[in-house]
């Protein structure tokens, strides 16, 4: 099973940073087809194929998907749309 691990830092308020992520989802929800939900400071987002989550801390977000053998081969985008959406909304 494929995965992706992507840490990245951020200096907003956790308020903001969590409505921020929230956008992130949104986005990906529309590109990709995910479900999302919150469980404390973590998010989470499924689809079938893939489960990865969106954990919030003071200084940094940290993505974490595994991807099924299919939405591996999308790997490389789905990497890239959400690295390009986290430096959107947090640089």
């Amino acid at each position: 099973m494929s995965g992706i691990d992507i840490r990245h830092p951020h200096s907003l308020p956790l308020p903001k940073a969590r409505k921020a992520i929230e956008e992130v989802a949104e986005k990906l929800a529309e590109r990709f087809d995910f479900e999302w939900h919150w469980d404390g400071d973590t998010l989470h987002f499924n689809r079938s194929g893939v489960d990865g989550r969106i954990a919030l801390s003071p200084k940094d977000l940290h993505v974490t998907a595994k991807l099924g053998f299919l939405v591996a081969m999308f790997k490389d985008s789905i990497e890239q749309e959400i690295r390009r959406v986290l430096d959107e909304r947090f640089n």
